[in-house]
């Protein structure tokens, strides 16, 4: 039977799950979105990504600044909701909007909670080196994602695993299960559980420094870093160009690579004209490379650009 929803959320990661609920035969009463903000060269407002589809799918959208309006919350609750739907909103929902809908609030969350709590679990999961993550469907509390559990499935997360792979996949999976989830609270055969008290995590929210690389890392680890921090906010070194400034390269892939080394090598030596890297523990083979203002070029390209070779350090 068709659930009455009001659906919350942002990004490109939120849409699928917006299109499957309308697909679905659900009925959308409302879009809540985050409002326009400035974008591109010319920093003209573009509405966000949910806003978009919202439209195309003849979508009530809205987008308050702040839900503690009075005329918001009252709103809100005059839309005779069975549940509302969070998918990376962006704001925290107050109270009165979590006990308003019927079944309350599901989140789509992208982790197997309790582990990678917070704002980049995606992002989180790779760069610990976790086996598996995946998608939990949760009943939002007013803790930061310590709301019980719906439904979750797992997803493996292997060595060739970037971030933006894995953003998408877990899109989909969200979506997918999420539909599962109305249907069982609807029937009756699902009911939320508390999380554990264990194996608790916090996935804080990214900061760019976190992409520089520091050659004293092993080579499994900045593996990890790049293929967790690309495309946002990127993984960059640095190394200094005409006049003395640094320039900042960036590392757009890269992995592990077996050499064989005659002899002990500091961290960002070229050990090789294939552009592996000397690292703390193993090396690195520098895969896609992009100089400022040029096109991304492989590492042999960027080493024969920068003349630099075996023995040179970056």
């Amino acid at each position: 039977m068709p659930l009455t929803l009001a659906f919350m959320g942002t990004p490109d990661f939120s849409v699928p799950t917006l299109k499957a609920l309308v697909d679905a035969g659900h009925r959308i009463r409302r879009v809540y979105t985050q409002p326009p903000r400035p974008a591109g060269r010319g920093q003209q407002e573009r509405p966000t990504p949910v806003h978009r589809a919202a439209q195309d799918l003849g979508l009530d959208v809205v987008h308050p600044e702040s839900l503690r309006d009075a005329g918001v919350l009252d709103s809100f609750r005059h839309l005779g909701l069975d549940a509302a739907v969070v998918v990376a909103y962006g704001l925290i929902l107050p109270k009165p909007y979590l006990e308003a809908p019927t079944f309350g609030c599901l989140n789509i969350h992208a982790s197997l909670l309790p582990r990678w709590r917070g704002a980049a679990p995606i992002q989180r999961a790779i760069l610990a080196g976790d086996a598996q993550t995946g998608i939990s469907i949760m009943q939002m509390g007013p803790g930061l994602d310590d709301g019980p559990v719906i439904l979750e499935e797992p997803t493996p997360i292997t060595a060739q695993t970037t971030a933006g792979a894995l953003h998408d996949e877990l899109s989909q999976l969200g979506a997918r299960l999420l539909l599962e989830a109305l249907d069982g609270l609807q029937a009756g055969t699902l009911h939320p559980k508390p999380q554990p008290d264990e194996g608790v995590t916090y996935a804080p929210k990214l900061e760019k420094a976190e992409g520089l690389i520091d050659w004293s890392e092993s080579a499994v680890d900045l593996d990890r870093r790049v293929r967790a921090l690309t495309p946002w906010p990127g993984c960059f070194f640095e190394r200094e160009a005409d006049g003395g400034e640094r320039a900042r390269i960036k590392l757009i892939a890269a992995k592990p690579a077996a050499h064989a080394l005659g002899r002990p090598a500091a961290p960002g030596t070229i050990l090789d004209r294939h552009a592996v890297i000397a690292c703390g523990k193993g090396a690195l083979r520098l895969e896609r490379v992009q100089r400022p203002g040029r096109k991304p070029v492989s590492g042999e390209e960027f080493l024969r650009g920068e003349r630099l070779g075996p023995g040179d350090a970056l």
